[in-house]
């Protein structure tokens, strides 16, 4: 498969996330493009390449940045989402390792679509390094005329400011981001007013993933259309797909949309460790699981996965073999979301921890198969009825795990028995 990296393109040259050698190598050069554009037009060729987020929920990135109202009075905001924390998911953290030049780059085309002067870069608390790194690249950029008053010569100022979290998953949804910048307690916003037209201080923001704005460079450069082409129909472009779990060789690459799923993990990952697949998480933990049997006829795309009724969500795809102990698989994950609820909503954060007690009391051997439909039962109804997504993205897996790995699930209950009924 030939074709050109967008996002990957500088990573392995020797000193790639310094200024001097981005820009020998490419770096900064749409913003001549750029700053010729009206902002409208650069929305428009965004909506022609399709370019969907790639934070998770895929949604239109040109049809979210044509959601920010104009002449309102009020700054626009722009705040870049590198709160990457769902299990599983690890490729933003390499853009900003390898070239954060790219990001930035990306944010200032980004800041000019929306007529923004202000960005913020909401990064997770535990990427210590990144978040140095991150400020390293942003002096570097400040001091070129990069960032700051005037950005080369255009007329346009934008002021980046980085943020670092402070460990709380819930952080990466963008309403809990918001919440979190303003420095309150992190927890998601109902909605309406979307973020577009009242986000951070009140004022019109768009919350964007890295990944998303390191394409918007590419776009620039060579249009909308071309973007498009590449990929499939409805999953336009190149993402970074990173696989972990039962792998021979774990990692990410940067490939366009379409890519057969056991060819990549053949290809790619080099086969399943200690056995043969058993399952397979696409996009993530909060994707629903698929058997190997689902994935002979699947692709990497958005249209694929949900045929297969599931998500691509990130692109962090985690293989397990048939060895795994799918109990155990699930306590591991829904744990992670019972402690990272965020409390606001009764069913999440019940939801949440009565999903991971009666897993504790099916793997200690107290359950009865009853408990299983329990948990099904339980997973229906959290899902849809909270201010945000965590509920669903646990009750999901938990859905999709005991619904197709049953047999892993009765092996360590009782016989459920049902009371007789009352003679008269």
């Amino acid at each position: 498969m030939s074709f050109e990296p967008h996002l990957t393109k500088r990573f392995g040259i020797e000193n790639s996330r310094k200024l001097e050698v981005a820009r020998k190598h490419g770096a900064y050069s749409s913003l001549q493009k750029l700053f010729s554009m009206k902002p409208t037009d650069l929305i428009e060729e965004v909506k022609k390449s399709n370019l969907k987020g790639r934070g998770g929920a895929g949604f239109p990135t040109g049809m979210k940045w044509s959601f920010v109202p104009q002449n309102t009075g009020k700054p626009v905001y722009l705040c870049i989402n590198a709160d990457e924390s769902e299990p599983g998911t690890f490729t933003d953290r390499y853009i900003i390792e390898n070239d954060p030049h790219l990001l930035i780059e990306g944010i200032i085309c980004g800041a000019w679509a929306i007529q923004c002067h202000t960005a913020y870069i909401y990064i997770r608390g535990e990427y210590a390094n990144q978040f140095k790194m991150l400020n390293e690249a942003l002096a570097e950029a400040r001091a070129a005329g990069l960032v700051g008053k005037n950005i080369v010569g255009s007329g346009f100022d934008l002021e980046i400011w980085t943020h670092r979290g402070a460990g709380a998953y819930i952080c990466g949804e963008e309403t809990g981001l918001i919440e979190s910048l303003e420095g309150k307690k992190g927890q998601p916003r109902i909605k309406p007013p979307f973020p577009a037209v009242e986000g951070l201080f009140g004022c019109p923001t768009i919350v964007n993933n890295v990944k998303t704005l390191a394409h918007v460079p590419w776009i620039v450069h060579n249009g909308g259309e071309a973007f498009a082409a590449i990929g499939t129909k409805d999953s336009t472009g190149t993402n970074i797909f990173g696989v972990s779990g039962h792998i021979n060789n774990p990692g990410y690459w940067e490939l366009p949309f379409g890519m057969h799923v056991p060819e990549f993990i053949e290809k790619y990952a080099k086969g399943v460790k200690g056995g043969k697949l058993k399952a397979f998480i696409p996009g993530g933990s909060s994707t629903p699981v698929l058997t190997a049997a689902e994935t002979e006829d699947l692709y990497l795309t958005y249209e694929s996965m949900m045929a297969h009724k599931t998500f691509l969500g990130t692109g962090g795809m985690i293989i397990m073999n048939d060895q795994t102990d799918m109990v155990k698989a699930l306590k591991t994950l829904t744990h992670f979301y019972a402690d990272e609820s965020c409390g606001q909503c009764t069913p999440c954060r019940e939801g949440t921890s009565w999903v991971d007690r009666i897993l504790k009391r099916i793997l200690a051997g107290e359950a009865t198969t009853r408990e299983l439909d329990m948990l099904v039962e339980i997973a229906d109804n959290m899902e849809g009825r909270t201010i945000c997504a965590l509920a669903a993205a646990c009750a999901m897996p938990v859905r999709s795990f005991v619904t197709k790995f049953r047999p892993d699930f009765e092996k360590y209950c009782k016989p459920a028995v049902y009371p007789a009924a009352a003679v008269s």
